[in-house]
């Protein structure tokens, strides 16, 4: 078995969510899940098929976007995954409907941070193992940097 770093490619600005989900009608669902969620939401969702005709299905509502997936689904190359790319919205305003779908397994990550996927790929194919998501921290907050975290919440409207 050989370990491998694929690092993820989206546009500055936004979001991604990495998963793992187990049938092809996860294109359908997770569709449905992210417009049910945000009205206009702007993403692209690419899905590697791990059976049958083993394609990248893709959909969304912005072409750029499905195209990116697709590239970053492409460079993954691993079964049974999937790849959201949302502009203009937050994870935060998805997964839960998105942990609702029945055929999801697993989140990997939602994040905006650099991001590299870790591969392990044997004779049969290749899986996820995991993330690194962002960077590693550079030390512990101060009563400074917490009200600046609570004032952040308070000013984007998810604390009063």
């Amino acid at each position: 078995m050989e370990l491998k770093s694929v690092k993820l490619d989206f546009p500055e600005g936004c979001n991604i969510i990495l998963g793992q989900t187990h049938f092809i009608k996860s294109v359908e669902d997770i569709y449905e899940a992210l417009v049910n969620s945000v009205p206009g939401i702007k993403f692209g969702l690419a899905f590697c098929e791990a059976s049958g005709d083993r394609l990248i299905r893709k959909d969304g509502t912005d072409d750029e976007l499905i195209n990116i997936a697709i590239e970053n689904m492409r460079n993954i190359a691993a079964g049974h995954s999937f790849i959201i790319i949302l502009k203009d919205a937050y994870p935060i305003n998805v997964l839960s409907n998105l942990k609702q779908c029945w055929e999801v397994v697993n989140i990997f990550c939602a994040t905006a941070n650099p991001t590299d996927v870790i591969i392990a790929e044997s004779e049969q194919g290749r899986g996820i193992i995991g993330v690194i998501d962002g960077f590693i921290p550079l030390g512990v907050e101060s009563d400074e940097h917490i009200k600046a975290r609570k004032d952040l919440l308070i000013n984007i409207g998810y604390k009063r």
